[in-house]
């Protein structure tokens, strides 16, 4: 890296601030409880974020893939 003038981006490490669940809000109920099997298409959606770090900042990447295809639909 030296020799080609590259250096690494080194970041603070990154502590996740997940929901604060003691509140009296509704929660909605767990539906799969873990069983990620369906029988056909547009059945069963999930979601997931990930945090990306980048110069100007911290970027999110949401995905939403149907889970029968593994496909991810673009939004």
């Amino acid at each position: 890296m030296k020799e080609n003038g590259l250096r690494s981006c080194v970041t603070k490490n990154f502590r996740a601030n997940t929901t604060d669940s003691n509140h009296d809000q509704p929660i909605a109920p767990n539906l799969l409880d873990q069983n990620f099997e369906t029988t056909a298409p547009n059945k069963v959606w999930v979601t997931d974020i990930t945090y990306i770090p980048c110069r100007e900042g911290r970027m999110y990447l949401a995905s939403v893939p149907d889970l029968y295809t593994r496909r991810l639909e673009a939004c």
